[in-house]
């Protein structure tokens, strides 16, 4: 009797146990509608504002301040001015995790904005699934952002496959370059960039002569450095943060290793120029992608598409450098706005998404266009690249000035 009794509470305590857990996961997100008021409507920010992608994350806020400020000095959207709440997750998913679930249960945001990075993304992409929620202009080009199709996600920039892509044929085919290795941050954002440049290569009859990695928040490259520099690699394409890539070519310099850099553009250009000091790649060749245009021309003068953002980030932000990270943010903020204005005074989310999908036709000016569609949620694929010169990346015209620059 006494065994039978204990075996009917072990199982009743196991059943509320696993009803207690599962109540625990059953997250109370925020209905449609919430974050909209008749004054204002509301998004969350998860962004490294602190840390190794610090600089990343008060780029792009920059950038995008930078416009809602002065369209909420209009008098916003509608009558409804554009608040945005950040947080700041270090470049940490669990954080971003953590933030995002906060931004849905306890601000009910309208929608979620302006996230920096592969890892941090990708870890909140089930809330947003199940929140429905819209999360427009994330700072990164992963895949796992753009395949499988998800209508909540919105793109902006292109993706790392594409910027991979673009520069193994260039290397390829203007350079004439067998010998490429890979170097990358281990994690989702590292093999993002691995697999987009072995698809590449792929395409050549070619694989990776090497591949090195380190650990993200650690600058220990060493490993990675030694595999590469020992493949003879002409060029080596760089998926990491400033910091870790800067280290890796002035190590690789100081081990008479130089190939060809290449880096994807959440390298960040700003920050990587300011880590490299002029003396040290004036005879090296290092190149970055970029998803938008220089802010900047290579004369000094400002480019037809960024004339309004470098006017605001003056005011707005006085002194702050006008470049291709905080440029992001700000043709973000734009794609939001818009959004917001063909949506209407009525604005439920499936309104807002329904009106991302018209914008087959938006111009930033100077032929700069993007262009989304009901089953297409990114709308820039163009691929610019630049060359550190001078302490600054200007706009690199033509490949062929590179031939003969390889000596690995």
């Amino acid at each position: 009797m006494r065994l039978r009794l204990r075996f009917a509470l072990a199982v009743l305590c196991t059943l509320v146990l696993a009803s207690c857990q599962e109540a625990e996961v059953q997250i109370p997100l925020a209905p449609v509608g919430m974050g909209v008021t008749d004054t204002e409507v509301t998004f969350g920010s998860s962004l490294a504002l602190q840390g190794h992608a610090g600089y990343l994350g008060q780029e792009t806020l920059r950038g995008a301040m930078s416009y809602l400020q002065f369209v909420n000095e209009q008098g916003g959207v509608h009558g409804r001015t554009v608040r945005i709440i950040t947080r700041d997750d270090s470049y940490d998913p669990p954080k971003c995790l953590d933030n995002t679930q906060r931004f849905l249960i306890e601000d009910k945001v309208f929608g979620l904005f302006c996230y920096v990075g592969t890892p941090t993304t990708v870890k909140a992409l089930p809330l947003v699934e199940e929140a429905k929620v819209p999360l427009l202009g994330m700072f990164t080009g992963a895949n796992a952002l753009r395949e499988p199709f998800t209508p909540y996600l919105i793109n902006v920039r292109a993706s790392y496959y594409e910027e991979t892509s673009a520069a193994v044929e260039h290397m390829v085919r203007d350079l004439k370059l067998t010998r490429i290795a890979v170097f990358y941050q281990y994690d989702a954002y590292g093999f993002d960039g691995l697999t987009g440049t072995e698809l590449a290569l792929k395409k050549y009859g070619l694989e990776p002569v090497a591949r090195g990695s380190y650990v993200r928040g650690t600058h220990d490259i060493r490993e990675g450095l030694e595999r590469i520099r020992e493949s003879g690699a002409e060029a080596v394409v760089m998926i990491g943060t400033s910091d870790p890539c800067a280290n890796f070519i002035r190590k690789s310099l100081e081990n008479d290793f130089s190939p060809i850099f290449y880096m994807v553009s959440f390298v960040g250009a700003k920050e990587l120029s300011r880590n490299l000091l002029e003396s040290e790649t004036s005879q090296v060749s290092v190149i970055m992608s970029q998803v938008v245009p220089p802010p900047i021309r290579r004369d000094g003068t400002v480019a037809e598409s960024a004339s309004e953002f470098v006017r605001l980030l003056e005011r707005y932000y006085p002194g702050e450098e006008p470049n291709f990270v905080g440029f992001e943010g700000y043709i973000n903020a734009k794609v939001l706005v818009e959004g917001l204005n063909r949506a209407g005074r009525e604005l439920t989310r499936e309104s807002f998404l329904a009106a991302i999908s018209s914008m087959s036709d938006f111009s930033l000016g100077g032929g700069v266009n993007l262009s989304f569609g009901p089953d297409d949620h990114q709308g820039m694929d163009t691929v610019y690249f630049t060359r550190l010169h001078e302490g600054r990346f200007v706009l690199l015209e033509d490949w062929a000035e590179l031939a003969g620059e390889v000596t690995p």
